[in-house]
């Protein structure tokens, strides 16, 4: 039994040309484009440096959630608890910042919480054996229930954070927020090492087949473990992102996400059958979706309509996964 190699290597002696039409990077950004054009006749307001901003604001948070999705994917496991986990963060910062601590030190408390809520499924998925699908939607529930707990169900209004705490979610440098530049750094960090090292490389190996692995000396319960953690790391991080941003804790923040991050994901190359994927599709993925929400919103669609479409998006990005998966088989 031999090991898959990661489909980030092309076969040599092919033109560049026609690899870049086989990539699924290339469709993508074709798409992006097609409406960029489409929404620039439809609405006025489409190119407004506003919309604009607003739009890369939101897709380079939820981006940084999609990228711990993306990896976790690629090692063949799932996370329904990214909505919940990023709220958590979200509610432990601001609870743990009106109780006298520094939003800092706050912030940094909440991240390695919800590094310990990767960890705590990480165990149930390698030790007991449970699927990650199980293990993640139980989290999901805990998760939102200790934020209604700490909250009384109600938001946590934050308006006495510094200014330089608010900075990295509502200050810019020049014109570029400073949201999008810590989402470029998350975006070049996990690329490259997705890309370039070995520990990253034996994710691909994981999720492509876990027993050969296993056989050719990959310990893969610790790259299940480690990925997973991984995920509800950077959930935290996102959670901190959306506090500084909006000044507040919304206990109820991030119902749905979930399916947003994880159709995001598969849109740009992730199987959920593991083993594929990349930074790059993800981040397309998350940015075509965004695309697509403010389209809607500015072509005033109902907001009910606006779920129908998002969910055939996914169901439409999960029958082509399969189908290529077939395809492959």
């Amino acid at each position: 039994m031999t090991l898959a190699e990661p489909n980030m290597n092309n076969p040599q002696g092919v033109p560049v040309w026609r690899k870049l039409l086989k990539m699924r990077e290339t469709g993508l950004i074709v798409i992006i484009l097609g409406l960029f054009v489409v929404m620039s006749f439809a609405s006025p307001y489409f190119l407004s440096w506003a919309n604009m901003r607003a739009m890369s604001m939101a897709f380079a948070v939820d981006g940084i959630l999609v990228i711990g999705m993306t990896i976790l994917l690629i090692s063949g496991g799932i996370d329904l608890s990214v909505g919940s986990v990023t709220a958590f963060a979200m509610v432990i910062a601001g609870w743990l910042f009106l109780n006298g601590i520094n939003p800092w030190l706050a912030s940094g408390i909440a991240i390695a919480l919800c590094a310990g809520i990767g960890a705590f499924q990480g165990f149930f998925v390698t030790k007991v054996g449970l699927h990650h699908f199980i293990v993640s939607l139980a989290v999901m529930v805990i998760a939102r229930g200790a934020c209604l707990l700490f909250t009384g169900g109600r938001p946590i209004g934050l308006f006495t954070l510094p200014p330089e705490f608010k900075f990295i979610g509502q200050g810019s440098i020049g014109p570029i927020p400073i949201v999008i530049i810590i989402f470029l750094v998350f975006v070049i960090a996990f690329d490259f090492l997705l890309r370039r090292t070995t520990m990253f490389r034996k994710v691909f190996y994981t999720g492509s087949n876990e027993k050969a692995a296993a056989y050719s000396g990959i310990r893969t319960k610790k790259v299940i473990f480690l990925t997973t953690t991984l995920c509800s790391t950077l959930c935290g991080v996102a959670g901190i992102i959306y506090m500084a941003r909006f000044g507040s804790a919304q206990p109820t923040f991030g119902i749905g996400l979930e399916l947003t991050v994880i159709a995001a994901a598969v849109i740009g190359g992730a199987s959920l059958n593991g083993g594929s994927g990349s930074i790059l599709g993800a981040i397309l993925g998350v940015i075509l979706l965004s695309l697509v929400s403010s389209s809607l919103a500015l072509l005033d669609v109902s907001v009910y309509w606006q779920d129908i479409i998002r969910g055939s998006i996914l169901l439409s990005a999960v029958t082509i996964d399969h189908y290529l998966n077939k395809r492959r088989r």
